[in-house]
């Protein structure tokens, strides 16, 4: 292995000048020094140590992120966010999937700490977490994302997630649907209880029910969105119209329509949260959705992270990103050609009243759920 000894040697220098050039200091090194010693650097193949380096610095340059399901196309778009903005600013991003258990969170939260990452970013798996109260002893600089979390001092970035289940559920009602069911993830997580308030705030804004039978929740999965919808579409009255919490939960709700034989958006008009999912402009209709602006969090989520690290930010900072909705075929607006859905314009959220549908009689539906598929009746309190 080639040693800065080696570099020394050849360059004809001590090596302390060599540290001096490899570091930018703390000495000038004259220019023809400081040429002979990068020359012999790039013959030898010399690569400084980093972890001395880091030690000598107090700074690795390295950041952990630590996701509740990789698996998870939304996750994984924000997790590739936040990685694009860290390498744009010279850090390494190291990822730990939690896939939602609260032990395995634990056990990279204290592998982070243990390996002196700079700093954190957080979206917990769940409200209660034994890693919250790492994080809190720990002082390390720590942004939570996506999420909020009570008991951790710590600067947040959130998408505005009540507006734009409000925002979703209105361009519903402007449809002409009344009926407009939930479709939501677990209640102990922020996002889903602010989507399902605002939800509950468009409906009651139109002077119309929130009662249980139009709400379901249970992961933010396909499963979930599944065998929920399969449960919203054969109660009587049915819901003409799905407000799906997220991408997953949509495309689960549009197969449990085909298999039910009702036609989306003619029989059932679905909406889903997050827009991030690639297969959602490919559905046949394509999916509507409220879009979140991922790589707007991923990025801000770095500066308020390096900015912490730096000790140029002193106090917490709580941000919320606004979101648009994209108006496709599956709540009754014009179908766009698949290539259109890439740079999706920010639409009007009230469509054109000659393409409102007609809301046609409920057919007979030729399966029903099985009743031992457990989902969670909504519980949380609406604000």
């Amino acid at each position: 292995m080639v040693t800065r000894d080696d570099v020394a040697r050849l360059a004809g220098t001590s090596t302390a000048v060599v540290s001096y050039v490899l570091n930018d200091g703390p000495r000038p090194v004259a220019a023809a020094t400081r040429a002979r010693v990068l020359a012999a650097v790039a013959k030898l193949g010399y690569r400084p140590n980093g972890v001395a380096r880091s030690l000598r610095a107090k700074r690795t340059r390295v950041l952990g992120l630590l996701v509740p399901d990789s698996s998870n196309p939304y996750f994984a778009r924000l997790a590739r966010a936040v990685e694009d903005a860290a390498f744009a600013s010279g850090h390494a991003v190291v990822l730990g999937n939690a896939v939602d258990d609260v032990e395995r969170e634990l056990a990279y939260v204290r592998t982070f700490l243990e390996s002196r990452v700079d700093g954190l970013l957080y979206i917990p798996a769940a409200s209660t977490s034994p890693s919250i109260e790492e994080l809190a002893r720990s002082k390390v600089p720590t942004v939570v994302l996506d999420r909020t979390v009570a008991g951790l001092s710590a600067s947040s970035v959130t998408a505005d997630n009540r507006v734009g289940a409000r925002m979703a559920t209105r361009h519903l009602l402007q449809h002409g649907h009344r009926r407009i069911a939930y479709l939501g993830g677990p209640a102990h997580l922020s996002t889903a209880r602010d989507r399902r308030r605002g939800w509950a705030d468009a409906m009651r804004g139109a002077g119309l029910s929130v009662e249980r039978p139009l709400s379901v929740a249970g992961a933010f999965d396909r499963e979930t969105g599944y065998h929920g919808a399969l449960a919203l579409l054969t109660r009587d009255p049915a819901p003409t119209a799905v407000f799906a919490a997220a991408d997953e939960l949509g495309v689960g709700a549009m197969r449990a329509a085909f298999e039910l034989g009702w036609k989306v958006p003619d029989d059932v008009a679905i909406i889903s949260f997050d827009g991030v999912a690639e297969a959602a402009a490919y559905t046949v209709p394509s999916l509507s959705c409220v879009r979140q602006p991922v790589e707007t969090m991923g990025r801000r989520a770095i500066e308020m992270l390096l900015d912490l690290i730096a000790g140029t930010q002193s106090t917490h900072r709580a941000e919320v990103v606004p979101v648009d909705l994209v108006a496709r075929g599956t709540c009754g607006c014009p179908e766009k050609p698949a290539s259109a859905h890439r740079q999706d314009p920010t639409p009007s959220t009230r469509p054109e009243p000659s393409t409102r549908p007609e809301l046609s009689a409920r057919p007979e539906p030729s399966t029903r759920p099985d009743p031992a598929v457990r989902l969670n009746q909504q519980e949380a309190s609406d604000a």
